[in-house]
Formats: structure tokens, sequence, C-alpha cells
């Protein structure tokens, strides 16, 4: 089996290559309606433990500092922290994987530039 590179080749690969970036750009339109849902879920949730928190220790007469606050806020709304990273989390893979499909394109071109010269010179 030989080992040559077909300009039919690299046309084929890049048309693989434009599917998989059009699904990768899709994915990443999901990922990041999905993160900025969960963003917004989280700091209303928050905001709003954090006034409940507030207002139970004023009632009971007590005093709590902005730490406990914070800290309390986010034990109630960690699901929502929690879903808030991993979307973010998610965002920035599906942006590596659309810079990592356009090294592809950038290398299937290279590669088919470089076989069009070879075929010229041959």
């Amino acid at each position: 089996m030989s080992d040559i590179t077909t300009p039919a080749a690299i046309e084929r690969r890049l048309k693989q290559l434009g599917v998989e970036l059009d699904e990768a750009n899709k994915h990443l339109a999901e990922a990041e309606l999905n993160y900025m849902m969960s963003k917004a879920a989280y700091e209303v949730n928050s905001a709003a433990a954090r006034m409940s928190i507030k207002r139970k220790a004023s009632e009971a007469g007590s005093k709590v500092t902005v730490a406990e606050v914070e800290d309390e806020a986010i034990l109630h709304c960690r699901d929502d922290m929690s879903n808030y990273y991993t979307s973010e989390a998610i965002v920035r893979a599906a942006r590596a994987n659309i810079s990592r499909v356009k090294t592809q394109v950038d290398i299937a071109r290279s590669i088919g530039t470089s076989v069009r010269v070879s075929m010229d010179l041959a």
C-alpha cells in the first residue's frame, strides 16, 4: 500500500473538517447558552441566599461576617455553583476543540499545497 497523498484525498479531508467545524460551532453555541443560563441561576440564587442569611441573622439579633454569609450562600447554592463551573469548563473545551479543528484545516491546506507543488515538479 502506498503512502501517497492525492489532491482528492486532501479535498475529502477538508470537506470532513468543514463538517466537523460546523458541528463544533453548534456545540459551542449550545455550551455558551448553557453557561450563561447556569451563571445567571447561580448569581440570582446566591444573591437570594445571602439576603436570606442576613435577614435571618438580623431577626435573631446576631451578627455574621461577610465571609460567613458567603460561605453559607455557597453551601446553599452548591449545585448551582457546580453547574456554573462545569458549564464554564465545557465552553473552554468547546473553544479548544474549534481551535484544534482550525489547526487541522490549516495543516490539510499546507499538505494540499505541498502535494500540488510536488505534482508540478514531477
